[in-house]
């Protein structure tokens, strides 16, 4: 960069040095002022442009560091909002373990006990009346083919439901 700028004030010493003008005289018109003589100047040597690369050196560093700052606090930034995001995910999924656990443990095993003997379609209209993520966790805890039954004997619908209930329970994974 420094080369260019050298070799453009060059160009400009040497392009005024050269330059003479020529007008042209309409007959009858003025005759043209004589314009000033230009004074030619000297090229700048090698030590003239050294001086001036010198002189721009420190004012090109600071600002290309003052750009890289830049750079790093917008890239600061994006990382700082991604761990907010990422912060937010695990408290959510943090939350999402607590409910199951809760979800789990509503259904003590005193109500399972007293649903394991009831007869099927009463167990089955019993539970459609109930909280669906109560009748759920009951149904977990049963047998499986008293579950089974239970849930033939209730409302399509409703046996749909707690089963959608079920399965997102069981999952191992975020259901997110």
């Amino acid at each position: 960069m420094c080369l260019v700028a050298a070799a453009a004030i060059v160009t400009l010493v040497g392009a005024a040095a050269r330059a003479e003008e020529v007008r042209q005289v309409l007959p009858g018109g003025q005759a043209p002022a004589q314009p000033a003589q230009l004074t030619r100047e000297k090229a700048p040597d090698e030590s003239e442009i050294q001086r001036f690369c010198s002189n721009i050196a420190d004012a090109a560093r600071d600002r290309r560091y003052a750009l890289q700052a830049e750079e790093l606090k917008q890239l600061q930034a994006g990382i700082d909002e991604r761990m907010k995001a990422l912060e937010a995910k695990r408290t959510e999924y943090e939350e999402w373990l607590k409910r199951r656990e809760v979800f789990l443990a509503r259904a003590e095993d005193s109500v399972v006990k007293i649903y394991a003997g009831m007869k099927p379609d009463a167990a089955a209209e019993r539970l459609a009346m109930v909280n669906a993520e109560l009748a759920a966790a009951i149904l977990m805890k049963l047998d499986s083919r008293k579950a089974g039954v239970i849930l033939n004997e209730m409302d399509q619908k409703a046996a749909a439901a707690l089963t959608g209930i079920m399965a997102s329970a069981a999952r191992r994974v975020d259901p997110s």
